[in-house]
């Protein structure tokens, strides 16, 4: 929202033009939740200081809480600015953000995944990128990465939507990383210890 691929790359290129680069703010918007597990709850956490409204939808009932409100499908694509996926890869979520999907938010909307690249239709997101319906994305997963994360680069021939969320400039990627740091790595082997403990606890 802040544009700042484009403004490193111009700055990068010798340019210094702030009025071209303005962004836009949270404040004021609303942010949508798909999928209110730990990881949206979490999301949610973060965005109390941002001054905006948050909404959830989930399959399960009863999940939103002081951070999100629960609402159905159908409302948070009325109400959106902002979208953000937290879903696991399931039948129903697989191929979930299509076209049809896009085309029926009524505002304009930013994109976030964060979850599972294959959620995302990428020839659609494309289309809603040109069309001006997805006004930015930020992917840290793509439809095309590996269960067993090979480099998706070694494909002779891109597919064309994927050059084109290479080259875009209000798409920012990154590759699958997005809770992937020193810290999460202590956290995931404390929480496995844990578990451990507790399933003897109940030998």
């Amino acid at each position: 929202m802040n544009k700042l691929r484009i403004a490193h790359e111009s700055v990068v290129e010798g340019h210094w033009l702030r009025e071209e680069h303005r962004g836009t703010e949270i404040e004021g918007k609303t942010v949508g939740i798909i999928g209110y597990g730990n990881m949206g709850k979490a999301f949610a956490r973060k965005l109390k200081g941002f001054d905006c409204e948050v909404l959830c939808y989930d399959l399960l009932p009863d999940l939103g809480d002081e951070n999100a409100r629960q609402v159905t499908l159908e409302e948070l694509q009325q109400k959106a600015h902002i979208l953000s996926l937290h879903t696991p890869q399931t039948a129903i979520t697989r191929g979930m953000v299509n076209r049809d999907f896009l085309n029926a938010f009524q505002h304009p909307i930013w994109l976030i995944n964060t979850a599972r690249g294959s959620a995302v239709v990428s020839a659609d997101l494309v289309e809603a990128l040109k069309s001006g319906q997805v006004l930015g994305a930020g992917l840290d997963v793509l439809e095309y990465e590996k269960a067993s994360f090979e480099n998706l680069f070694e494909v002779s021939q891109k597919p064309e939507a994927l050059a084109f969320l290479l080259s875009a400039p209000h798409v920012l990627l990154s590759p699958h990383v997005a809770g992937w740091t020193l810290e999460s790595h202590q956290k995931l082997a404390q929480t496995i210890v844990d578990k451990i403990k507790e399933h003897f606890s109940y030998l």
